[in-house]
């Protein structure tokens, strides 16, 4: 019962990522507000952390909708005497879109599949970072997670999803320097690729998925291993020396010796034993490398260098 009192809020949390969040948290002893657009899902969610005996409040709130974001935190000011400790922005509303519309180029398809990624998804993520910092920073502590992905420094998927992750990288770099001074950490997290409910069912329609994704998907992380390195994070004493920090959670992983709920290790997507295993012909070379080796991370931003 490590964050025990403390109040988090995870918003996008009736399944897939922030569900598996939003457990690990309550199971850590904070009380934890949940958000989604269908009350049943999210009754869901606070039925399964209930019954791991933690404390949860549901919250119907589309992150689309601006006074349904300030409702929401008006609420937790009011019931919590104006306390909350952690904030995951992590609701998204464009996979399923993203899937249908694989393989398309972003002139092929309506161009209204920009608000579908990123309304919800980087828009709601900057109000709702608004009206957090305001709470935080009168409390003097925080942090602030924002879920991204390596959508944000090559490539994938489509053009509008990377610009979305992309701009929640920089949201998350520029507010935690507006907000080192007054103790509060702002990061984003990249997770591993996560078994969803929803990447479950996509990967059953043969059709539907790029067979270079399905095998990717196929091992990935389950949905509360994003979770169980935001506990971690949350309890770091040297937390502060992270603000501002693109964190994967095969780092974070590695950092604090946490294995996935089902006992497996991380894929560690920087491991160079890993990348030569995603190479033809040269797979073999896995077998030989030390797993220890990896690529520096300064080589991850001059392979996006853009000058």
């Amino acid at each position: 019962m490590s964050l025990s009192g403390w109040v988090c809020l995870v918003t996008g949390a009736s399944r897939g990522i922030g569900r598996g969040i939003a457990l690990q948290l309550s199971e850590a002893g904070a009380t934890v507000y949940i958000t989604g657009r269908q009350e049943k899902t999210l009754k869901d969610t606070a039925v399964q952390v209930k019954e791991r005996g933690g404390n949860c409040v549901p919250v119907v709130c589309d992150s689309s909708k601006d006074e349904d974001i300030k409702d929401l935190f008006n609420q937790i000011q009011s019931e919590q005497n104006g306390r909350l400790d952690i904030l995951v922005n992590n609701a998204y509303a464009g996979v399923q879109d993203i899937f249908t519309n694989m393989g398309k180029k972003f002139w092929e398809m309506d161009p209204t599949i920009w608000d579908s990624i990123n309304n919800a998804g980087l828009r709601g993520h900057y109000f709702c970072s608004v009206y957090a910092s305001r709470m935080m920073v009168a409390q003097g502590r925080g942090l602030i997670v924002v879920i991204s992905s390596m959508g944000g420094l090559r490539y994938l998927f489509n053009v509008s999803y990377g610009v979305g992750k992309a701009a929640c990288d920089r949201l998350a770099a520029d507010a935690a320097i507006e907000l080192r001074s007054r103790g509060v950490a702002s990061v984003s997290l990249w997770p591993g690729a996560v078994q969803t409910e929803l990447i479950s069912e996509l990967l059953t329609d043969t059709g539907t998925v790029d067979s270079k994704y399905r095998d990717v998907f196929a091992n990935g992380e389950t949905t509360e291993m994003s979770g169980k390195c935001i506990v971690e994070l949350a309890k770091d004493k040297n937390l502060m020396s992270l603000t501002g920090k693109v964190l994967m959670t095969c780092d974070l992983a590695r950092r604090y010796g946490l294995r996935d709920i089902d006992g497996r290790s991380v894929t560690d997507f920087t491991s160079i034993k890993f990348l030569l295993t995603q190479v033809p012909y040269i797979s073999w070379l896995s077998s030989i490398v030390p797993s220890f080796l990896r690529v520096p991370r300064f080589v991850l931003t001059l392979t996006s260098g853009r000058f």
